[in-house]
């Protein structure tokens, strides 16, 4: 395991800093997913950048967590790389009878 996952699993024991994690899971989330994205399309920032008409200092800003996205400027992205932006909501818990 990595240091930061062992760290990271240490620190979910404490009831305040995992109601802070949980709290940030939409952003750490929406991060994750446009870096696969774009590193899964064999992009730069610079190229998705001149492809979406985003800055890349923008993209950096997102990817790096400084800042969190708008609809539209995740739908620009995602049509940057040939994509569509997908959102969608879950439960959490399961419905009855599923397991």
């Amino acid at each position: 395991m990595s240091d930061f996952k062992t760290y990271r699993k240490k620190q979910m024991e404490n009831p305040e800093f995992r109601e802070e994690y949980e709290a940030m899971r939409p952003e750490f989330e929406i991060t994750r997913a446009l870096i696969a994205a774009r590193t899964s399309e064999n992009l730069t920032q610079k190229e998705l950048s001149e492809k979406s008409g985003i800055r890349q200092s923008n993209i950096s800003r997102i990817e790096s967590g400084v800042t969190s996205p708008t609809v539209a400027t995740l739908e620009a992205l995602a049509a940057g790389m040939g994509k569509r932006l997908v959102i969608s909501f879950e439960s959490l818990t399961p419905k009855e009878g599923t397991l």
